[in-house]
């Protein structure tokens, strides 16, 4: 679906898996700062997987969204033309060459040009278009040579469609790279294939890319690919080794790494929410002179207005806000819960989170409540309005096994909510501060780690019992975020970058960048 078409706009978004189509995380920062910018024009790009992934809309399009269109990458149903084709030898050669550059850990100018032409000619027609991928001689031959050279797996055909499957959304982007309405920046709200359709436009456009990276796409998807039962794994038994990662998941990690570092360095400017992940994307390959970090940021007049809707006592409340997924780690919140229960038999656990990303999962959640004997005390709640829920909760639990810097802590603490979380992205700096200054606010919670539902549970249990605790932590969480997390420090972080790109635009300062890019200069 799309908005009748604009002619153009100010800033294009290039979203994957996320606004308007998915709700709460990045989806809520994405509307927060398309509504705190009303000065621009915001048109919106949406890549997903397939469209029987995602439902209805779950967000109300702003007045200053003048465009919005929706692609999915592994929608096969494109119209193949099933004829045989020759193919170029010269340029599957080439193709050969810049892989071999990137298996060895090669950054040169030579790697960057032999990009350019490969990116630059994936057109219909051109040496490495869809149909010559999919059916041209060279394509199958060059395909074969390397499965000889470099394939651990055992299995062609797995390896075959791998490699099939794992290429075909670049044409996908491809296409829509070339019908994009104009727009003066384009900013990324992720590496991944949002981010390599952003690398895209700015080798076709010469445009400003910015990119804003909540967690790191590629450790996320790593965490994914392990969890994933879909990615053949042909080891015997004997061959595995627990420290080894399968053949096909480590192609999918590879492939996932280097799309990031084309991103990385077509971007004028890379936004990470907190040092930590600033040092992982330079790790990656992200210029360091392009990289700086820029908090999320809370709407703190409207939280505190649902911190006034708050009574004197401490609801028994356990709150797990977020998707029903493996990554949130449900399951340890679950039996956390029973821990919880043992010490605290009044106690409830919520989930308030939507449960049709993985259905199955949920399901084994849910079965889950009725083997620990939960029902009584557990309630999946689906999406909730934070400001009514939040008034009930005594505190918010983290579970997850990978986060960024998570909005729900920040939202939690100015609504007068402490939290428990696992030691995951910026949560130990949320909750007891980085540096001297930030620590003096005291602990607005407590830290304890990953898939330990125990400890989890029992740090749940110690605030809930003891309100002397509960109140210090609330203080030191309403603290930090008035201080150092609310939304006007980050709208006049994003203000400054969006002026000064904007400003590349209209003056044409921006060729610089793009010419080092397209040398490969780096």
């Amino acid at each position: 679906m799309s908005l009748p078409r604009a002619d153009s706009a100010d800033i294009c978004l290039l979203l994957e898996g996320t606004f308007p189509y998915v709700s709460g995380g990045v989806s809520s920062w994405v509307n927060q700062i398309i509504r705190g910018f009303p000065e621009y024009t915001f048109a919106c790009c949406f890549v997903g997987s397939r469209p029987e992934d995602y439902g209805e809309m779950k967000y109300e399009l702003p007045d200053n969204v003048v465009h919005l269109e929706v692609h999915y990458l592994h929608n096969f149903q494109r119209g193949e033309q099933k004829r045989s084709l020759k193919g170029n030898r010269k340029a599957y050669a080439d193709l050969r060459r810049f892989h071999e550059m990137v298996k060895e850990g090669i950054h040169s100018r030579e790697r960057s040009e032999l990009f350019s032409r490969i990116v630059t000619h994936l057109g219909e027609g051109e040496d490495y278009s869809e149909q010559s991928f999919l059916h041209s001689r060279a394509s199958w031959d060059y395909i074969a040579e390397a499965y000889r050279d470099f394939s651990r797996d055992p299995s062609f055909v797995d390896y075959f469609w791998t490699i099939r499957i794992m290429h075909s959304p670049i044409w996908v982007l491809n296409d829509i790279a070339d019908n994009l309405l104009p727009a003066k920046m384009y900013h990324t709200i992720s590496t991944g294939y949002a981010g390599f359709l952003g690398a895209m436009l700015k080798r076709r456009t010469g445009k400003p890319l910015l990119l804003s990276e909540h967690g790191i796409y590629t450790k996320e998807r790593k965490i994914d690919l392990f969890q994933s039962e879909w990615i053949s794994d042909n080891r015997g038994l004997v061959e595995k080794n627990n420290s080894e990662m399968a053949y096909f998941r480590e192609k999918w990690v590879n492939f996932f790494t280097e799309l990031g570092r084309e991103c990385y360095q077509a971007s004028d400017r890379i936004v990470a929410l907190y040092e930590r992940n600033r040092e992982r994307q330079m790790e990656d390959g992200a210029p360091p002179d392009r990289t700086l970090n820029i908090p999320n940021g809370i709407d703190l007049p409207r939280m505190q207005k649902v911190r006034a809707a708050r009574g004197e006592a401490i609801p028994p409340v356990a709150c797990l806000i977020g998707r029903v997924v493996p990554i949130k780690d449900v399951k340890t919140f679950l039996r956390a819960m029973r821990t919880l229960v043992n010490v605290l038999p009044e106690a409830e656990g919520w989930i308030a989170g939507p449960e049709d990303e993985d259905k199955e999962y949920a399901k084994e959640c849910h079965g889950l409540v009725a083997s620990l004997g939960l029902e009584k005390n557990v309630k999946f709640l689906g999406f909730q309005k934070i400001d009514e829920l939040l008034p009930k909760v005594g505190v918010i639990v983290l579970s997850s096994i990978s986060e960024a810097l998570p909005l729900v802590l920040l939202e939690g603490f100015a609504a007068g909510v402490p939290a428990v979380s696992t030691d995951v992205g910026s949560c130990r700096q949320l909750i007891e501060g980085l540096g001297e200054d930030d620590q003096a606010y005291g602990k607005a919670g407590e830290v304890v780690g990953i898939a330990d539902p125990e400890a989890l549970g029992n740090a749940v249990a110690a605030l809930l019992k003891d309100k002397d605790a509960w109140l210090q932590a609330q203080q030191a969480g309403i603290r930090r975020v008035e201080n150092l997390y609310t939304q006007e420090m980050m709208f006049g972080a994003y203000r400054d970058l969006y002026q000064s790109l904007v400003s590349d635009t209209a003056t044409g300062s921006q060729q610089e960048s793009t010419d080092r890019y397209r040398e490969g200069s780096h």
